[in-house]
């Protein structure tokens, strides 16, 4: 069922995007400055593109300690990235998530949007496992 989920999810839009997180993380890998975001916007990119049968965790709780993204200095980048594009981001997620769960088809897809809405709000020192 994931499977065709996901094959649904990327015909129906998931390949955009996908391809519009690729673009974000090369633009913000070209720049010095935004390297350290261009990771998680590759991981973004990933997990929009095949999101059924994933999620959304913490890598301190998926390693059971601590690291340079999930400390003092993730939370800083985070909150960096959260002001100058991560709300709107989420925003936008959450928008079409909650226009998909108007329909009873759209249900799967639209809580798909809203885990991609929760790590567009702080990308930084998560992880995307298998579940």
């Amino acid at each position: 069922m994931r499977l065709l989920l996901n094959i649904l999810w990327l015909i129906l839009g998931g390949w955009i995007s996908f391809l519009l997180w690729m673009l974000s993380g090369v633009l913000l890998a070209i720049t010095i400055v935004g390297l350290p975001w261009a990771f998680s916007a590759f991981r973004i990119a990933g997990f929009s593109a095949w999101p059924f049968g994933r999620q959304v965790v913490s890598r301190a709780e998926l390693s059971h300690r601590g690291d340079l993204g999930t400390g003092a200095v993730g939370f800083l980048l985070n909150v960096v990235w959260f002001v100058l594009g991560g709300w709107y981001l989420a925003l936008h997620h959450l928008v079409l998530g909650a226009g998909l769960c108007v329909t009873i088809i759209g249900i799967p897809f639209g809580i798909q949007h809203f885990k991609l809405a929760l790590i567009s709000l702080a990308p930084v020192g998560k992880a995307i496992v298998e579940t």
